[in-house]
């Protein structure tokens, strides 16, 4: 098995894992599971014991659970919930790396001389974190030093048994985010034969699993036993990457540097600035001049350092690992997660209301609010570039994101909106507006099998709110719709605002039954389609007896 040299020697890292964090970050009664994609994210061990599993697709997870209730995820929430946990781990180093809400790291090198060793920081990481989600200790949440041969999975542990935290310590970052899912400690040296017996698809990468299971390599030990060279010339850059986590290496060499580059963009605020809502638009700006010196200097980070200060001294940073370019967006989004997961700990409370009851309403003081806001790189390597797409398109993108900035600084963030497909049957249904830079995924996808969804020739006008109309026969009584939709008699006339149109031409109806099941929620409509004089065509809405104009066509 080939290893490191003296030059490219892997760091020990620990690594906090609190499973199934999506869920423990959003309210409901197991069980319950959370949706992203139109697919299960996470579930809790009711749901889990049903047999629903992360990946499902929400109709297979309901059948197989018809009690389960489902919540949208809450990048916000996690991160908040998160913090009380990262504040723990940050009392043994200030060098905490956030992957994600629920998953954090450290390096091992400084804390465990400190605390008289790996075993003896991880059993420390892991009472701390116990005690900051007020839960015991589970014993298998915190490694001992066991043999490999004797604690190595066959595969990935299957969360149905995991504790609400656990920490692991490996060569390397992944290796040991394995390796706290397992909840072992892996000794120096051997994280290679730890990793022998993972299947292929730990490495991450989907494409290449697929091939190598097709060539014979379906774990990750026979890819690691392949010659580098070998791997380099039939898998390129990619395949080399995972050929070194494969090994227990770094993802890439180390470049040695005679004086690290000082990246670090910051913004000062005088006066203080009161409110954290402005700092989400300055980080926007900050990080387009950190990808503007990052390009300058032909480099990219792995972490960015999110640093603020406040006028009264306080002070505050968090590290935030990525894999690939993390855009100006997504950098502001983890800058505001990350204010509200402060404040929410109280960490900042009462910050610019004065009187320090964080409600907003006291009277400014000279020693409250924001006065600095830094973003620093971390972990900088040569970059190697990305594929652009053809005719130019991603220097087009990067200019809409810039003027987007612009414009979200004078209208606010929710003053420009960008319009996502969404489910429904109705056509004020099949569309949301969401605020630019906000992640939306639909509940239900738009594709999916609406019954009583309306044929796709889209009205060109839709109504915010329907308009009551009447709807009547050739006798004049008002057109009625059982609960078989059958109509009772032929439309023939359309009250509009007290001004009577003959219908030449209508068809329907479209009935829709929803939420059954909710005696709050449920809805029984029917909607037609119908021609008036002059050629024009509506809309329209029977719910409860009552007609509704819902939109127009041209």
């Amino acid at each position: 098995m080939a290893s490191g040299t003296a030059d490219d020697r892997t760091p020990r890292v620990l690594v906090v894992w609190c499973p199934d964090w999506p869920v423990v970050a959003v309210t409901g009664d197991d069980p319950v599971a959370v949706t992203e994609g139109g697919r299960i994210l996470a579930c809790s061990e009711g749901a889990r014991a049903a047999g629903v599993r992360q990946g499902q697709r929400l109709k297979l997870a309901q059948r197989l659970c018809p009690e389960l209730e489902l919540r949208d995820r809450d990048p916000e929430a996690e991160t908040r919930r998160f913090e009380p946990v990262v504040a723990a781990v940050e009392a043994f180093t200030p060098r905490v790396e956030v992957i994600r809400p629920g998953l954090c790291a450290i390096p091992v090198k400084g804390p465990g001389r400190y605390f008289g060793g790996e075993e003896a920081l991880a059993a420390k990481v892991g009472r701390a974190v116990a005690d900051a989600l007020g839960q015991p200790l589970v014993p298998d949440a915190v490694p001992g030093a066991p043999a490999v041969e004797e604690r190595q999975p066959t595969a990935p542990p299957p969360a149905a048994t995991a504790p609400r935290a656990r920490v692991g310590v490996a060569d390397g970052l992944f290796a040991a985010v394995l390796a706290a899912r397992a909840g072992v400690l892996v000794p120096a040296g051997r994280t290679a034969e730890f990793l022998a017996s993972y299947p292929v698809s730990a490495l991450g990468d989907e494409a290449l699993a697929e091939l190598l299971g097709r060539l014979g390599l379906p774990t990750v030990g026979a890819f690691a036993a392949l010659p580098a060279e070998s791997v380099a010339d039939r898998f390129g850059p990619s395949g080399t990457v995972a050929h070194r986590l494969a090994r227990g290496l770094q993802p890439r060499p180390l470049v040695l540097r005679d004086e690290e580059p000082d990246l670090a963009v910051e913004q000062r605020f005088d006066p203080p600035e009161p409110s954290a809502e402005p700092l989400v638009f300055v980080a926007r700006a900050l990080a387009e001049q950190l990808h503007q010196r990052l390009a300058g200097a032909g480099l990219t980070c792995r972490r960015v350092a999110v640093e603020v200060a406040c006028a009264d001294g306080r002070t505050a940073s968090r590290l935030w690992r990525h894999e690939g370019r993390l855009s100006a967006t997504a950098l502001a989004e983890r800058v505001r997660w990350q204010l509200q997961a402060w404040q929410g700990a109280g960490t900042f409370t009462g910050t610019g209301d004065g009187d320090g009851d964080g409600n907003g309403n006291g009277e400014g003081r000279e020693d409250t609010g924001f006065t600095l806001l830094r973003l620093a790189p971390d972990g900088l390597s040569p970059d190697q570039g990305r594929q652009l797409a053809l005719w130019g398109q991603a220097v087009a993108d990067d200019r809409v994101e810039r003027a987007v900035a612009r414009v979200q600084a004078v209208l606010g963030h929710a003053g420009l909106r960008r319009i996502e497909p969404a489910g429904g049957r109705g056509p004020g249904e099949q569309a949301v507006k969401v605020p630019w830079g906000e992640p939306y995924e639909a509940a239900v996808p738009a594709d999916a099998p609406w019954p009583g969804r309306l044929p796709e020739v889209w009205p060109a006008v839709v109504l915010r709110e329907p308009a009551p109309v009447r709807v009547l026969d050739g006798a004049g009584r008002p057109v009625m719709v059982d609960g078989r939709a059958g109509v009772s008699a032929r439309p023939a006339l359309v009250v509009v605002r007290g001004r009577e149109e003959r219908v030449d031409g209508w068809t329907g109806p479209w009935p829709a039954v929803e939420y059954w099941w909710d005696q709050s929620l449920a809805r029984r409509r029917a909607r037609f389609q119908v021609v008036v004089e002059g050629g024009r065509a509506l809309l329209l809405t029977v719910e409860g007896g009552a007609w509704y104009l819902e939109a127009g066509y041209d």
